[in-house]
Formats: C-alpha cells, structure tokens, sequence
C-alpha cells in the first residue's frame, strides 16, 4: 500500500512540474542580428524554443520541424494573429507572421497541450 501510495505522489509531482513548473528554452531576436527566421522543433510534447522574443514591427518566419507524431502537434495556431497551419511530420513548414505591435502574443496547438509565446519588445 505504501509502494502505491509514494507511485502516485511521485506521479501528481511529475505533472505538476510538467504543467506548471517546467520553463522551456527560449531564444531571443535582437535588433542588431535580426533574423527573419527562426526554426522552431515540435518534439517531446513541446515547441523547442516555446518563448520568442522580438521588436516591434518586425515580421517573422518561424519554420517549424514536426518530430512528434501526436495528432495534437499536427496543428499550430496563433489566435491574436488569426494563423492557424497544418504541421507535416518530418518536414519544414513555414509560417509568416505580421510585424506585430508590442505585447505577448501566444500560439499552441489545438488541444493547449504544447504552448508558446511571442514577445513583442
């Protein structure tokens, strides 16, 4: 009874942490090496960078690579921009987003298991 008991708290800790805790890589565009592209993994259940930071009036590209077979990754979208794409498993796929104002702007896949978001500077 104990094993089960120390299981499922070790279980409730782990979804907390994945849920609530865990702070994906993030990447940053800076005025001075502004890129207009940046590629972005769906692997593991998450975006790899999951936080983007840029300027004001800025397009970007962000060129998405589809590692994780879950139906849930096959979609992208981006509500406050009105963007939503298709993700091919295994293949590069590109999205241009508007030059934005300042604020955050979030984008996740249709479910809100994998979650990112665009800082705009």
């Amino acid at each position: 009874m104990l094993i089960i008991n120390l299981v499922g708290l070790g279980l409730i800790v782990l979804i907390i942490w994945w849920f609530w805790l865990y702070k994906a890589p993030s990447t940053q565009v800076s005025d001075e090496q502004y890129k207009s592209e940046i590629t972005l993994v769906v692997a593991d259940g998450i975006y790899q960078p999951a936080h983007i930071s840029l300027l004001e009036d800025k397009p970007l590209v962000i060129t998405f690579i589809r590692k994780d077979a879950s139906p849930c990754a096959a979609t992208v979208l981006f509500p406050d921009l009105e963007i939503s794409a298709d993700l091919p498993l295994n293949k590069a796929f590109s999205v241009q987003l508007p030059a934005m104002k300042k604020g955050e702007y979030a984008f996740h896949c249709q479910m809100k298991m994998y979650n990112g978001t665009i800082v705009v500077k």
